[in-house]
């Protein structure tokens, strides 16, 4: 009996990178993780490689059941090597992993905020032909055919995430018409951006059988329109146990050069989206408190009244790599907490 395993990876585009894929016939049920074969793929049609050195490599990093295909079919999410078998430059998630080991006592968790927007053809989904729909207000987390566009395939995509064992903990609409929201974690660093992946795969399989498409894009829609973030919210064990590490983590990540070298990395088109209009802080510019969806990064209510939880770094686009942003976080804030004594 043969099964399909769809070997997924992502791609050396820029500024922001593509999710490919291609599906391989195994000969034996899946058997772990340990048990698939790296695979190869054409680098030069990618954005990885010279057409005179093409080949680059396809190691299985995370596998979860196809929710598409059904039966014993499998999603394989790989990392991609150098015929070496070290890290290709665009691996992201090499340095993560890395990191991640670093700091494993510190327990990070994170939980990332997937905004996106549905488009027809060129317009977002829901926006009228020649014209515009009525002003943001409304469509926020609303119910109505004349103001929620898309829910259908919302729906499908979060039963195919379910069925695939993704964690993901929520859905919502969101303010602009046809721009939506899924929710992933509270996981690992390498857990939540493994997943996340997968989940944008998903979600890109599930609108073609619509005839829509979905795109991360920071402004689809210029003007008074709000952009696509992927807010994430991290906390460490001592974030969780106690407030004066949630300060520690929030003023961190606003020391010296830190403001700027997060946002460089949080995604392409990020000064088209951190405007300070449209619950969004000034690209070039740190703040933090308490309930402020102003702010760069947003301590919440609960955790305030708490003396602990988490912080939300608001900044990150919708487009942002999850391994670089993990990343960014765990080293920005893990050190600082281990500099403080409070891990």
């Amino acid at each position: 009996m043969t099964f399909k395993a769809e070997y997924i990876w992502i791609d050396g585009t820029e500024p922001t990178a593509k999710l490919r894929s291609k599906t391989k016939i195994i000969t034996a049920a899946p058997a772990g993780l340990d048990a698939l074969p790296v695979w190869g793929f054409d680098g030069s049609s990618t954005n990885q490689a010279e057409g005179s050195s093409s080949d680059c490599v396809l190691k299985p990093v995370f596998s979860c059941p196809d929710p598409i295909r059904g039966g014993e079919d499998i999603l394989v999410l790989c990392e991609v090597l150098d015929t070496d078998m070290t890290p290709h430059p665009s691996n992201t998630r090499a340095a993560l992993a890395e990191l991640s080991e670093r700091f494993a006592t510190q327990e990070p968790v994170f939980g990332i905020e997937q905004e996106y927007t549905f488009f027809k053809g060129t317009r977002p989904l829901g926006f009228p032909e020649g014209g515009f729909p009525a002003a943001q207000g409304g469509y926020y987390c609303g119910v109505g055919s004349d103001e929620i566009f898309g829910r259908d395939v919302v729906e499908a995509h979060l039963e195919n995430c379910l069925k695939a064992g993704l964690g993901i903990s929520g859905i919502n609409a969101e303010v602009m018409p046809g721009q939506w929201e899924f929710q992933v974690g509270p996981l690992a660093p390498l857990e939540v951006s493994d997943q996340l992946w997968v989940a944008r795969w998903l979600l890109y399989r599930t609108a073609e059988d619509f005839e829509v498409s979905a795109t991360l894009d920071p402004k689809p829609v210029k003007g008074d329109w709000n952009g696509a973030g992927a807010h994430t919210n991290f906390s460490t064990k001592a974030m969780r146990e106690g407030y004066d590490a949630i300060i520690t983590a929030a003023e961190s990540l606003g020391e010296g050069s830190k403001p700027m070298d997060h946002v460089k990395n949080y995604g392409a088109g990020i000064d088209d989206r951190l405007t300070g209009l449209h619950e969004t802080a000034p690209w070039n510019e740190y703040s933090y408190g308490v309930s402020d969806r102003g702010a760069s990064v947003r301590i919440p209510w609960q955790v305030e009244k708490d003396g602990k939880g988490y912080i939300e770094d608001r900044r990150p686009n919708a487009n942002v790599d999850p391994y670089v942003v993990t990343r960014l976080l765990v080293d920005t804030c893990c050190t600082a907490l281990e500099k403080a004594g409070q891990v």
